[in-house]
């Protein structure tokens, strides 16, 4: 009996609000049979199809006026190979769900981002990220995928079987077809040690690449408007596990990182004045603190307060002038942030549209709290990130399109040819897609 829900239709919100989408119907199907179906369909009635997870991107990388597809059917695992050291889950498997699995058998991811509500394959095409010295994306992670394409059928992919799709796809931004289920390279569970402490701005910026050479993962906050920062330094451990405790944790992960700050931001908000004061204070709420855990509960964190991002990949080794050129902005500015600015690196990869394809980067992601002018702010910054050759992250706000990524990807012609070649009459499209790779 089919499980499909299809037929509805009505107005797609992304997490963040900023993106509206009404779609002329949603289809909910539950097997990779009936998604090449649904595709099909809408080729034949000349409808776009996009593929939507957990609204987690601030684009419009999964709108669309067409069929919008919801994997949330298509989930789960479905094969551990443990001699490979792989597992291959269902594309609309949550990044949480897959994380307590894996868990459960022994098994972890080798790095991840710092949230995991994401579907695993919605995270992978926009190269979502965490931060390493050696380590890379999520998307670095993948040995295999399952895509279906424009016609309908099903590519497998992997290095040995259309290792040219497999290049491209696995940071595909939905334009090369629908994925199905990916295969991740896993290795067996270990141990992190979390080092959480405050650190001055000029300190982290004067010893960024030591902290960066002498850490596996090593990530830091600025806060607007303060000179202060907060750092975040994740290693292998031999252990014992020393979690947070459960009393410690409530305070610092929920009442103040996320209650707190909810209500910070709402008072900002309705009296921006008040935000430089704020984040002098938010900037010293969080005590230094060391624990021991497993990865994801090390690298992932609850994120409640909603907010706008926009983040850019840069040349690693121009963080940290990137970074003081955006704060004398912030300083001589009038301008009111009261998030904090996140920055991560990545080692350099072969993905043809990662914003680390080719070289050693640096993210730094600017935010605003949901329902806060944020245009002012992102513009400014953009133009800082954009003098430093910077790419933007595929499911964060930019104003980016196909003349300038044809300049910073070296690789940008191998992946619109493949587009062309996959999808030649657009059934993947929509405006933001035109935008960034052309039409």
């Amino acid at each position: 009996m089919s499980t499909t829900v299809s037929g509805k239709s009505g107005t797609w919100r992304n997490w963040a609000g900023n993106v509206t989408a009404r779609p002329v119907r949603e289809v909910t199907p539950a097997s990779v049979e009936e998604l090449s179906a649904a595709v099909r369909k809408a080729a034949d009635e000349g409808l776009r199809v996009k593929a939507v997870g957990t609204g987690h991107s601030f684009t419009a990388a999964a709108a669309t006026d067409g069929v919008l597809i919801r994997p949330q059917l298509l989930t789960g695992i479905r094969n551990i190979d443990r001699a490979a050291g792989t597992v291959t889950v269902e594309a609309g498997t949550p990044l949480k769900r897959l994380n307590v699995a894996l868990a459960r058998e022994g098994l972890s991811l080798t790095n991840m981002g710092d949230i995991m509500e994401q579907t695993v394959s919605g995270a992978t095409s926009t190269g979502t990220h965490g931060t390493g010295r050696d380590s890379a994306s999520i998307a670095a992670q993948i040995k295999g995928l399952e895509l279906v394409t424009a016609d309908g059928s099903l590519l497998t992919c992997s290095e040995e079987e259309n290792p040219d799709v497999f290049a491209a796809a696995r940071v595909g931004i939905g334009a090369l077809g629908i994925v199905t289920a990916i295969t991740f390279s896993v290795e067996p569970i270990f141990l992190l040690t979390a080092r959480e402490e405050p650190m001055t701005f000029d300190k982290v910026t004067a010893d960024f690449d030591e902290l960066f050479t002498e850490n596996e993962h090593f990530e830091f906050y600025w806060f607007p408007h303060t000179g202060n920062c907060n750092t975040k330094r994740n290693n292998r451990s031999a252990g014992p596990e020393k979690p947070i405790g459960q009393i410690g944790g409530w305070i610092e992960d929920e009442f103040l990182s996320n209650g707190v700050f909810q209500v910070a931001n709402l008072v900002g908000r309705a009296a921006p004045a008040t935000i430089p004061t704020i984040a002098k204070i938010s900037s010293r709420a969080l005590s230094a603190r060391t624990y021991t855990d497993i990865p994801y509960k090390v690298f992932t964190s609850p994120r409640r307060v909603r907010f706008v991002e926009m983040e850019y990949a840069v040349p690693r080794e121009a963080l940290v002038e990137t970074l003081r050129e955006l704060k004398t902005m912030v300083d001589r500015s009038s301008l009111r942030v009261s998030f904090p600015v996140e920055v991560r690196t990545a080692p350099a990869d072969d993905i043809a549209l990662s914003t680390a394809s080719g070289r050693e980067s640096a993210y730094i992601a600017v935010h605003m709290f949901r329902g806060t002018p944020y245009q002012a702010y992102f513009t400014a910054a953009e133009r800082i990130f954009t003098a430093h050759e910077g790419r933007p992250h595929w499911g964060k706000v930019h104003t980016r399109d196909a003349e300038y990524f044809s300049k910073v990807y070296p690789r940008f012609g191998e992946f619109t040819a493949l587009r062309d070649r996959l999808d030649p009459d657009r059934r993947f499209e929509n405006d933001y897609l035109r935008r960034v790779l052309g039409s």
